[in-house]
């Protein structure tokens, strides 16, 4: 009966989702032109950015495809337990292909209508505010609802096989098995945050700096060879990109409470699914948050947004409760202690409302409407290093309080419920995602159509509508990016508290549920390993970003100097020929970054042991937590900075000030959208990956030296 009910609410979002795109798509591009041939330059330029996605998109899959093939062969033949009747590899491996194929669909979908919804509410936002902004939303719903479908669908029916397949095996195990799922999920999310992220920051800030900087035209003016580049990276990293990543996290959050929850429940089916039904109930509260989200004014646009996600937090935690009372027994036991139901609800409940308060403290930080970012455009009257050395501030700031709110939550869970309850709590977090992703989406798609009016020439009134939606999207990308940053520190202790349950399962003679100490040199060994991880990741992706941006900069500087008339208006920019470069810069460069995540727990686990990974897991969520907070903040607060000169105050757009706040501006653009949100993938992927490979590291790991 539960697993129906889920199955039906996953359907349920999928449904959802096709109705929001059919709305989107009944907008007629060419009936709401001026003229054929404004309609015309709308469908060159939103089929440019829509072909330049596409093919970055299948481009990507095609590399990832032989990544999945190879890493499904690994996990077949090694991950294996002696003590079941059947080899867990092999349908491992297959759960690892439904993971990563159910990822790949659902950054296919939110590419798509993102691609199809920018010129629609481009050409809608010449009627009205309110209907481009319900426009824009409804793109954003789709990958919201879509995504939370998705996972939802994805992991009751690849359960279902595997309850199949694998019958006369406890559920523990099947549990087991399906971590294979969300390590298929995080996979993909490595590609799209890593490449995505490179692939945007490379076309903008080569845009920013030779368009910009050099050459003094607007932004998004049609005469900069990378504009097109720039908008198309706009739905590559942060629709394909953020989609991925939270889809990753869903699956992993998930699957290590289903892990932890079969020491409990391994004969109470109910109890069992308590954490889908977290999500299942999320979709509910979403669909009546965003049926009930309205903008009238100008003003209305940022509360709007804002609203949505309260309105889904405070329906979830009366859904949380109710199911909660209703799914779980009284009491129940982990590992000989005794937890209680109302403690999973509490902690579900601190995941919930630090998930909200996290999305508040980074809009403090980063909106131009708070002090931190005035003062920061106010440091621009001194020039670029004081912008950089009060942007830097900023984000080290604004990482005090997310740590504080995630070391509550993370105690507070452990009190009421024991591992279980930190992994409830990721969920809890979670819970809101149809919500969260519909936000955050929409702001690319706000984003690309301001583009789009400004190079089809639509207009300043068209213009002024688009840039009030965009203002809004990029403060709610700032909380979207501070809320992945949250959840996946969640959803990495969570991942752990599996992996260590799993660890103590399977070796109880190893006893590490007890015996990883602080005062065991290689669990020292280990933390001071791991958190210096993200530091080296993201200078791979930074230094990824700046040769990709160099390659820019150069076919920029050079189509300036070699097309006669290209700065003057007379001729048209090779819009393809930058977007090629962005898509090979980003397939290349992300080997290595890739190869740091992955190789990282396999190497020491195979030669060092679980202790030491252990060590490992907990220093990188330590640090990558605080350095992603620190990066996606510095560079929304530059961001903003800029944009708030711009608005007119200090001299606005040409003033000193303005120059200097654009540098601090594409000096962040790789902090806020590739190095910082990647950081969200090393820490969940290296956690998963290690819970995967928990029987590989028992039956074969080295063990040196200890």
């Amino acid at each position: 009966m539960v697993i129906a009910l889920l199955l039906a609410s996953g359907l349920l979002s999928l449904g959802i989702a096709w109705v929001f795109r059919r709305r989107v798509l009944a907008i007629s591009v060419d009936a709401e032109a001026s003229s054929p041939e404004e309609a015309v330059r709308l469908r060159d330029i939103a089929g440019a950015i829509a072909e330049g996605a596409m093919a970055f998109l299948l481009r990507e899959y095609r590399v990832l495809g032989l990544y999945m093939l190879g890493f499904a062969v690994l996990i077949a033949l090694f991950i294996d337990d002696p003590n079941t009747p059947m080899p867990e590899g092999p349908f491992t491996a297959l759960a690892f292909l439904c993971g990563a194929l159910c990822s790949v669909l659902a950054g296919y979908i939110g590419m798509r209508i993102a691609v199809q919804g920018n010129v629609r509410t481009t050409v809608i936002a010449r009627r009205s505010l309110p209907e481009a902004f319900r426009t824009a939303f409804n793109a954003g719903a789709v990958m919201g609802f879509g995504l939370a479908g998705i996972a939802i669908v994805g992991l009751v029916l690849v359960y279902l096989g595997l309850d199949v397949l694998l019958q006369g095996v406890e559920r523990r195990t099947v549990m087991e098995v399906l971590s294979g799922f969300a390590l298929g999920g995080s996979s993909v999310a490595l590609f799209a945050r890593v490449g995505g992220g490179i692939y945007t920051k490379a076309a903008d800030v080569g845009a920013d700096l030779v368009g910009k900087v050099e050459a003094g035209i607007p932004e998004d003016d049609p005469r900069n060879p990378a504009v097109i580049a720039d908008n198309v990276g706009d739905n590559v990293g942060d629709v394909a990109g953020m989609g991925a990543d939270l889809f990753g996290s869903v699956a992993e959050s998930t699957c290590a409470a289903l892990v932890i929850g079969a020491v409990a429940f391994q004969d109470n089916p109910p109890a069992l699914f308590f954490p889908l039904a977290i999500s299942a109930i999320g979709v509910l509260c979403s669909w009546v948050a965003v049926v009930l989200t309205r903008v009238r004014t100008e003003a209305d646009v940022e509360n709007a947004l804002r609203r949505s996600l309260l309105i889904a937090t405070a329906l979830l935690a009366v859904g949380i409760l109710i199911a909660s009372r209703t799914l779980l027994p009284e009491r129940f036991a982990i590992f000989g202690t005794v937890y209680t139901a109302w403690g999973v609800f509490f902690s579900a409940l601190v995941g919930l409302l630090s998930g909200l308060l996290v999305g508040v403290t980074t809009d403090f930080f980063t909106s131009n409407r708070y002090r931190p970012v005035q003062q920061l455009a106010d440091s621009a009257k001194t020039g670029a290093a004081t912008v950089l050395i009060s942007g830097l501030a900023v984000g080290y700031n604004s990482a005090v309080v997310p740590a504080l709110l995630l070391a509550l939550t993370a105690v507070v869970g452990y009190s009421l419920a024991g591992m279980y309850g930190v992994a409830i709590a990721a969920l809890g977090m979670l819970g809101t995602i149809a919500t969260a992703l519909t936000i955050d989406a929409y702001g690319p798609v706000a984003d690309n159509a301001g583009g789009i009016a400004e190079m089809s020439g639509m207009g300043s009134e068209v213009r002024k509508r688009t840039d009030t939606l965009d203002a809004a999207g990029n403060t709610t990308a700032a909380i979207g990016k501070g809320f992945a940053i949250g959840s996946a520190a969640l959803t990495a202790l969570a991942l752990f508290s599996a992996f260590i349950t799993r660890a103590q399962e399977f070796a109880p003679e190893l006893d590490v549920l007890h015996t990883t100490s602080l005062l065991d040199p290689w669990v020292l060994a280990g933390l001071l390993v791991g958190g210096v991880l993200p530091f080296a990741f993201s200078a791979l992706t930074m230094r990824a970003v700046g040769r990709a941006a160099f390659d820019m900069i150069e076919e920029v500087r050079r189509q300036f100097r070699t097309i006669p008339g290209l700065l003057e208006g007379r001729a048209r920019a090779d819009y393809r020929q930058c977007v090629d470069i962005s898509t090979k810069a980003s397939l290349r460069e992300m080997i290595a970054p890739g190869l740091l995540v992955l190789g990282t727990p396999l190497v020491v686990g195979f030669l060092f042991g679980l202790k030491m990974l252990a060590g490992v897991l907990i220093g990188a969520i330590v640090s990558g937590v605080a350095l992603a907070t620190s990066m996606a903040n510095s560079g929304a607060a530059w961001d903003n900075a800029k944009k708030y000169i711009e608005k007119g105050f200090l001299g606005g757009k040409g003033s000193d000030a303005h120059k200097a706040a654009v540098i601090g501006d594409t000096v962040g653009d790789p902090f806020k959208d590739t190095s910082g949100p990647s950081l969200n993938i090393l820490i969940k992927l290296m956690a998963i990956l290690s819970l995967v490979f928990v029987p590989f590291f028992v039956r074969f790991s080295l063990q040196l030296f200890q």
